[in-house]
């Protein structure tokens, strides 16, 4: 038993009444460093640019050494980098919570550090139950989010010694009483993410699947797949590049071949296409949506996972799959318009007039 395992375990008096109606699963929370770039460091940077590759702690701060020092001027930021929680699972529950009034719930592990603090902070904030984050000795994972001027990103995280929950460690109560599991595919943690998806399965959860990075579904395609036919998944979101890996990588790609694919195994599946919109299916309804805000974007990073937000504010609304798309597209559209994962107030507000004037009927928010 190393030091990881010794933690402090959240008490379910300490939990709220009503348990949230989605959870997130993020094994090991996650602060990132986002920051403009100019493309000489991304050249320098190791693999391929636009993509994710994990790098060691020591890469990491050489990284960031880099970014302060290469750092591109942002008009609308105080500081060159903004630091908060971030990673997927964390961006798209954030989002359900503070822009669209869902209650949400993290469960996973952080660490005693600087950033294990900082990532309770962000998360509480934005009014995330975090009764179900083990907080453990150790370190918090961290990611460098690096931007081009044209506003895509390109990802380094840095996993390895962080702090994580184990396999061992989920219990019924974390899942009792919830609707939805949110999930970001992770070989590395493909244990933890199928135990977890067991267990929501016999509370009754629906489980939402993302698929990480095109990386990771080209490296780790068969065990992606047999995930899928287990039957367990019941939306899965891919990105055009993941897409494109899920159904064999070729240079030509067809989004419906992919969609095709994705929906044998669940009962919603969605492929977003960046400026070109989405495509959606549930049963035999297919359904295209245009992007929203696609001129005005700053930086790509969470388009996807604030996509998920509106997709998943919709189904546990109840709405038709089409005005599902259609809260994604203003949600996605939302975050691209400033730095890093976290929506900012005046682009809630800009979301929210695109709902109205798209005719869709925005959150009623408590204050």
């Amino acid at each position: 038993m190393g030091a990881e395992a010794e933690h402090q375990q959240p008490g379910r008096a300490d939990r709220a009444a009503d348990p949230p109606a989605v959870l997130g699963l993020q094994v090991s929370a996650l602060i990132d460093h986002v920051a403009r770039v100019d493309w000489s460091l991304l050249d320098r940077v190791p693999g391929d640019r636009g993509g994710s590759q994990q790098v060691s702690f020591e890469e990491l701060n050489h990284i960031l050494t880099e970014v302060n020092a290469l750092i591109l001027p942002s008009s609308d930021d105080l500081t060159p980098v903004r630091t908060m929680a971030g990673g997927s699972v964390a961006n798209t529950i954030r989002g359900l919570s503070a822009g669209f009034g869902i209650s949400t719930g993290i469960i996973g592990a952080r660490g005693d550090d600087d950033q294990g603090v900082l990532f309770v902070n962000n998360m509480s904030c934005s009014g995330v139950d975090l009764t179900r984050l083990r907080a453990k000795k150790g370190h918090t994972a961290q990611c460098a989010c690096l931007v081009d001027a044209s506003g895509n990103r390109t990802m380094r995280p840095c996993l390895s010694s962080a702090v994580k929950l184990q396999a061992n460690e989920f219990t019924k109560e974390d899942f009792q009483g919830s609707k939805w599991l949110v999930v970001r595919y992770a070989q590395q943690n493909l244990g933890q993410i199928i135990e977890a998806i067991r267990v929501a399965k016999q509370e009754g959860l629906s489980v939402s699947l993302d698929l990480a990075s095109f990386e990771m579904v080209r490296d780790y395609r068969s065990q992606l797949v047999a995930l899928l036919e287990t039957g367990n998944i019941d939306l899965c979101f891919a990105n055009e590049d993941e897409a494109r890996e899920i159904i064999g990588g070729g240079l030509t790609f067809d989004p419906e071949e992919a969609l095709a694919f994705l929906s044998k195994y669940c009962k919603w599946a969605v492929v977003t296409l960046a400026s070109n919109g989405c495509l959606a299916k549930h049963g035999k309804q297919v359904v295209q949506v245009p992007a929203i805000g696609e001129s005005n974007a700053v930086d790509a990073t969470g388009a996807g996972d604030l996509f998920a937000s509106g997709f998943l504010y919709g189904l546990v609304k109840g709405l038709p799959l089409e005005e599902c798309c259609k809260v994604g597209a203003c949600s996605g559209g939302s975050v691209i318009r400033a730095l890093g994962g976290e929506v900012r107030p005046e682009n809630w507000q800009w979301m929210y007039k695109q709902m109205h004037a798209g005719g869709l009927v925005p959150p009623e928010l408590k204050n």
